[in-house]
């Protein structure tokens, strides 16, 4: 893979892998038919994953723990050719093994079957009773029933085999595996979609002589239509489906954090108004982008869009009216940098300006367009990450379609979240026909999700905040230096990956500090180091390294003797013999993938020299085979690794925090890779954007309360805030405090700006993070500045014992850079406090009796919070 999977997409390669494995195990021992589903919000990188599915399928994986299967092919299918083709050039560029081995299948494809190892996408469109694929390409006088969707009629006529005939014959042979992957697999599953649903019916279950898919994965958002429709089909196995976390994709910084929504603030006509406005968010974007891209050197500079969605039957009028406002609210507008994407497909004349159409697939790489009018073609199935700002003229009641849309356009540009600035983390919409209540309704839809059935997808729901026509808050220049030095060196965390290889991490660790020019050579220095741990340990476990190297050099087997003379007795006898080169070999393979290829051929290459003979080779082989078999030596050369690791990050921080932000975003992976949490730096907040006003669910506001002394502050110097009532109370008494300084709102999102402590979640290694709530900056007597963690914590939720645990660990491994640990409960009506930093408290925290009854846990530990 070219590209390092999320830790939340290596878990779901992982189940899909293991989905599969049963499905090949369960077709070739009792020919059943299986299928299931990989779900995951847009923008997760389902097709990313697919990648890694797909690579690991044909090729193996040392990362998934798999062998190759050498039968596999995949079809790959949507109800889109413009989709086929995305996706196509996403696993393109997701997977380096797959290069030529992508195959769209033309109208004219005439191969007798599929060949293993590659991928070949069709449509639903292909598969219509008049296309060729279906007919095959047959004389003028064929029997017109082939083109009536008979698959099973005999066709002596024929010079091309219809798509039918290859499954067929792929199928019926024993050495391919066939794997149908259906791409956006609620599609087409519909009663509103009969021709459609009865393609892909009968691609998945087969008919006549064409036998059912051995094999089938739906991907999708939304998978429900997909699951109901395979309910009805007999004889085919569902296995569990694999689910993929909305909060984690969230956090990964894949999608946008915030949807900004703007509309009318009183009754009356505002489209133009607001379109106008909309094009000076773009602008405003256009600028920002282009000053971070040449502060950080991007090669490829973000140019955003603005996506302006039409009624489905506009007037030419009425988008004359459009492009019009357009022009004249930037007058610098190149002349082709309008484009659209309507389903005809056609150039038009607007006016007195030309704007062309452009395939939904290409308007991503396509920068020259900056405004792109549509309809709602493209609200499934299509993103497009520079996608900045939505302006819609439909009405009220689409309100579903719009949550649509928005779901194609709240990936990152740069597939990361840029550090301390809001802005470029967010999407902006405009809704000039939406009231107050009804615009509410919409930030509902988005920030819980659009649970619907009468439309394909359910987008949002994962997280995002809502705002509404939000203000700008920077740094606070009334605070002191010594404020911004003190959040500087804050320790935060980062979550461990649950398959971590600290091998892998500190090679790709090496090769990226080596890159960067910080520790020059770092690559031999690495392997040295792991080639002279192996060789330590040779002496250290000589009497297992010597049973092992017996049962890689010998075989041992039986051998039975039935004597007809004596009625049928058979006599047994044990032989050995020695193991040819094929066996080593494969006892080699085995050994690299445990401990790593690249630490292999370095140990091979150390112990043979670069004169080795085929003897020599064979030695080292077997050696580096019996150092494998012994899992000592593994976890020893593991824990050697993730130390060295550990050393290096260490050493290189200062080095790389002058690094641009796509570098340190590459690190910020490498950290996270390790298996237990990480100490990790906060990045400084730069700009934000932030409500002034509380909105309830019938759309009436109130204005928030806005509090001084804030790191981020708004033009007036204050910063407005939501806060629940004990949390106001909370941040009072911290406040009056005489020895506060300032006060930091910690982010509940995933930023790098946010200090997050990391804690277990359940009995295993599934480590989630809590964000504590306020940041209190306070004068020491000395003159210095302390930083108090304060965290008004809920005893309510299931995991509000852990998390205290985890706060409880993070006070004790950070107890001389941080002042207060504070954790603060509202008890019989009256506010409780943890003292974290005391070790008494936290002894109670741990203590097991609890039983999860925190309140019962703050009213013994706790006193007063004053």
């Amino acid at each position: 893979m070219r590209y390092t999977l999320k830790d939340y997409q290596a878990d779901a390669v992982t189940g899909v892998l293991q989905n599969l494995r049963k499905a090949r195990r369960y077709y070739a021992q009792e020919r059943d038919l299986t299928q299931f589903t990989l779900s995951a919000a847009t923008g997760a990188g389902k097709t990313v994953m697919a990648a890694a599915v797909i690579e690991a399928l044909f090729f193996g994986s040392d990362e998934f723990d798999v062998p190759a299967d050498p039968g596999a092919v995949v079809l790959w299918f949507s109800d889109d050719p413009s989709l086929n083709e995305q996706s196509r050039a996403r696993i393109q560029a997701a997977a380096s093994e797959l290069d030529g081995r992508l195959r769209p299948i033309p109208a004219t494809f005439n191969e007798r079957k599929f060949r293993p190892g590659n991928v070949y996408f069709l449509n639903t469109q292909k598969l219509s009773k008049k296309s060729r694929l279906v007919r095959g390409d047959v004389d003028a006088e064929t029997d017109e029933s082939i083109g009536q969707g008979r698959l099973d009629l005999p066709r002596p006529d024929m010079v091309q085999a219809t798509i039918y005939d290859v499954i067929r014959e792929t199928i019926a042979d024993p050495d391919l595996t066939l794997y149908l992957i259906l791409d956006e697999a609620h599609r087409g599953m519909g009663a509103k979609n009969r021709d459609r649903a009865t393609i892909v019916q009968r691609l998945i279950n087969g008919q006549g002589t064409v036998p059912a898919m051995p094999i089938v994965w739906g991907i999708s958002a939304t998978v429900e239509r997909f699951e109901n429709a395979m309910k009805g089909v007999e004889g085919r196995t569902a296995l569990p489906s694999v689910m993929v976390d909305a909060i984690q994709v969230q956090e990964s910084g894949l999608l946008k954090d915030d949807i900004v929504l703007t509309i009318p603030a009183e009754s009356g006509l505002f489209d133009t108004t607001l379109l106008r406005r909309a094009v000076e968010k773009l602008r405003d974007s256009s600028a920002v982008w282009t000053e971070y891209s040449e502060q950080q050197r991007l090669p490829d500079p973000v140019v955003p869009l603005l996506v302006v969605q039409v009624a489905d039957k506009p007037s030419a009028d009425r988008l004359a009216e459009i492009v019009a406002t357009i022009r004249e609210s930037w007058s610098g507008l190149p002349g082709d940098a309008i484009a659209h994407v309507f389903g005809e497909h056609t150039d038009l004349e607007v006016g007195d300006t030309h704007v062309a159409y452009i395939a939904p697939e290409r308007v991503q790489d396509a920068t020259h367009v900056q405004v792109l009018l549509a309809k709602t073609a493209i609200s499934t199935g299509w993103d497009c990450p520079r996608a900045e700002v939505l302006v819609s003229f439909r009405p009220a009641t689409d309100r579903t379609h719009i949550t649509q849309l928005l779901g194609r356009m709240i990936r990152t540009p740069l597939a990361r979240r840029i550090p301390g600035n809001q802005v470029l983390n967010s999407v902006a919409c405009l809704l000039p026909f939406f009231d107050r209540s009804t615009a509410t309704q919409v930030a509902d839809m988005l920030m819980r999700g659009a649970a619907t059935a009468d439309f394909d997808t359910q987008e949002g729901g994962i997280g995002q905040r809502v705002l509404f026509d939000p203000v700008d808050a920077f740094p606070n220049e009334a605070l002191p230096a010594e404020v911004w030095e003190a959040f500087d060196v804050l320790p935060s965390q980062s979550l461990p990956r649950k398959t971590a290889k600290p091998v892998s991490r500190l090679m790709r660790l090496a090769a990226e500090l080596s890159g960067d020019g910080i520790r020059e050579g770092a690559v031999a220095e690495a392997l040295g180091l792991l080639v002279a741990v192996l060789k330590g340990r040779e002496v250290q476990h000589a009497a297992e390294i010597a049973k092992s190297r017996r049962d890689i050099e010998t075989m041992d087997g039986e051998e039975l003797t039935a004597s007809l003379a004596n009625g049928g007795y058979i006599s047994p006898a044990t032989f050995s013999v020695a193991a040819d080169w094929r066996a080593i070999r494969q006892s080699y393979k085995e050994a690299a993938r445990l401990l790593r290829p690249a630490v292999a051929g370095a140990f091979v290459d150390a112990v043979a020299g670069v004169e080795a003979d085929e003897d020599d080779l064979r030695e080292a082989h077997v050696r580096l085979a019996s150092l494998a078999l012994v899992p000592a030596i593994a976890r020893a050369l593991a824990d050697e690794a993730e130390a060295l690791s550990t050393a290096w990050l260490a050493q290189s921080r200062v080095a790389r925090s002058g690094l641009p932000d796509s570098r340190t975003a590459i690190y910020d992976e490498i950290e996270a890779m390790a298996a237990t949490p990480q100490r990790i730096g906060l990045a400084r907040p730069q700009q934000w954007q932030v409500d002034t006003r509380e909105r309830d669910v019938l759309g009436e506001e109130m204005e928030l309360p806005a509090y001084e002394r804030h790191l981020m502050a708004t033009a007036g110097g204050t910063f407005p805030v939501d806060l629940n009532d004990w949390e106001t109370d909370v941040l009072a008494v911290e406040l009056a405090r005489p020895s506060t300084v300032a006060w930091y709102r910690n982010p509940s999102q995933a930023t790098k700006e946010s200090l997050a402590v990391a804690y277990r979640a359940g009995a295993g290694d599934d480590y989630r993070a809590v964000r504590p709530d306020f940041l209190v900056f306070t004068q020491r007597p000395d003159g210095s500045v302390a930083v108090d963690i304060v965290d008004p914590h809920g005893t309510h939720l299931a995991d509000a014992l852990a998390k205290l645990r985890g706060l409880a660990d993070f006070a004790e491994e950070f107890a001389s850079e941080v002042g207060r640990v504070d954790a603060i409960a509202k008890v019989g009506g009256s506010l409780k406090v943890l003292d974290l930093k005391k070790p008494a408290v936290r002894t109670a925290v741990r203590d097991e009796s609890w039983q999860g009854d925190t309140q019962a846990l703050y009213a013994s530990a706790g006193t007063d919070y004053l």
